[in-house]
């Protein structure tokens, strides 16, 4: 039988904005530190004034170093100084209030005046490098020169925009459709397009840059769209990423919705100086961490067995795999197994019943065709593999309780529900996704 083909299979681009990758909004930037006049500018008496006015305004450091330049053609009059505190300015929120109120709300006083040592942050994807993009970046005086991108084939790319090409009749650049192209750069420093930082001429002399952001919202802080933090530091990232994959271990790969804490901590590091040889120093680096009990969490893992045998039985029907062999197969020791250990969902199996109606299945079909059934529907919703297949897992046991795969009339229901979700595929795996988020957000 031919699958219908409705308004709802919207796995293609409908418009000239979904061929684009999809980016969080931003709504506000909180910064690791400030920026401070160099030792040049602070002999400027009009740049100081420039600097201080612009401080009392609540102006951005970047519109305040642009004033400096356009009066007294000091060009980077302001350079980074790391703090012990976090800088939220109204100058950096679409909204200024936002800043004030993240201030009022999650500040302290430690005498002198109110600031953001310390405040909660939630993040909105599950995958670390969403939640922590970073890149190598070269910045020209006309913007991004250089940046790094990952290919299929796991190596590391530095790769440019094109130059655009001119119309001959017009004598001047063709116009652009979908953004500027994007290629591997390819020149006497870097013939064959890989990144490599120690044949880099821009690497090493320090204008090629580690570029990250932290995205996140915090808690109680209203807006349509995420706050970014930025950093440059490749010791912050990785002990990040530490703390998300140990998170994420315990809570069987969700990052979503828990709430984490950032502060700032004064730390060693070593660093290679200019004559070769290791030096220490100390940084305020930007921590990240979350109040859970990790004990708690990990001593869960008996009390989850049942629910574990269950799972793996639903597995089985949901793969479309004998009911025998479904029996005999190990559950993972512990919830926290890694899920990608489990193996994949074959092809869609044909559809061996009748599934067009909406209602309830009948207690009289074989048990064999049930099978059959709930693996065609899974994948007719895409839910057949990977984290999406585990979603619907725990969503049936949420929703039937244990041991619903074997009962009949859950097995029916479930199907039911599933036929359903045909006429909106999209809708139902937001559902799901939604339900199991809210089951676990205690965990």
């Amino acid at each position: 039988m031919q699958r219908a083909i409705g308004y709802t299979d919207f796995n293609q681009p409908r418009s000239l904005i979904e061929e684009r990758p999809a980016r969080p909004p931003i709504i506000g930037r909180i910064r690791p530190g400030i920026k401070v006049l160099t030792k040049k500018a602070r002999e400027n008496e009009q740049a100081v004034k420039i600097h201080d006015a612009g401080l009392a305004r609540g102006d951005s450091f970047e519109a305040i170093g642009e004033e400096i330049e356009r009066k007294t053609k000091l060009r980077n009059a302001l350079v980074p100084k790391n703090t012990a505190w976090f800088t939220c300015r109204s100058s950096d929120f679409t909204n200024p209030a936002t800043a004030e109120e993240i201030l009022q709300k999650y500040g302290e006083d430690r005498g002198d005046g109110l600031k953001l040592w310390r405040f909660p942050v939630i993040f909105a994807f599950d995958d670390w490098l969403a939640n922590m993009p970073n890149q190598l970046k070269v910045w020209g005086t006309r913007g991004l020169q250089y940046f790094s991108e990952y290919g299929p084939d796991g190596k590391r790319y530095c790769k440019m925009y094109a130059a655009p090409e001119v119309d001959q009749r017009a004598q001047r650049a063709k116009r652009l459709f979908g953004g500027r192209t994007i290629i591997l750069r390819q020149d006497d420093a870097i013939a064959d397009g890989v990144c490599d930082p120690h044949q880099c001429p821009q690497y090493q002399e320090r204008k090629c840059n580690l570029s990250a952001n932290f995205l996140f919202c915090v808690p109680e802080i209203k807006g349509l769209g995420l706050i970014e933090l930025p950093t440059n530091s490749i010791y912050v990232l990785q002990k990040a990423y530490a703390a998300m994959q140990t998170v994420a271990l315990a809570r069987g790969g969700r990052l979503a919705g828990l709430q984490f804490w950032l502060s700032k901590k004064a730390v060693e590091i070593t660093r290679i100086g200019d004559d070769g040889l290791p030096m220490r120093q100390e940084q305020m680096l930007t921590m990240l961490d979350a109040e859970i009990d990790m004990g708690a969490l990990l001593d869960g893992a008996d009390q989850m067995a049942p629910a574990l045998e269950a799972a793996s039985h639903a597995v089985a029907l949901l793969e479309g795999t004998n009911s025998a062999m479904s029996a005999t197969a190990a559950p993972p020791a512990s919830p926290l197994a890694d899920v990608s250990a489990m193996p994949l969902a074959p092809e869609p199996a044909p559809i061996v019943a009748p599934v067009s109606h909406a209602g309830p299945m009948s207690s009289e079909i074989d048990p064999d065709d049930r099978e059959s059934v709930l693996a065609d529907l899974a994948a007719r919703l895409d839910m057949a593999k990977g984290q999406d297949r585990m979603d619907l897992l725990a969503f049936a046991r949420i929703e039937y309780g244990q041991g619903w795969t074997k009962r009949p009339k859950d097995l029916d229901r479930m199907i039911g529900e599933m036929q359903i979700a045909l006429a909106n595929p999209m809708a139902f795996r937001e559902q799901v996704r939604a339900r199991v988020r809210e089951a676990t957000a205690s965990v």
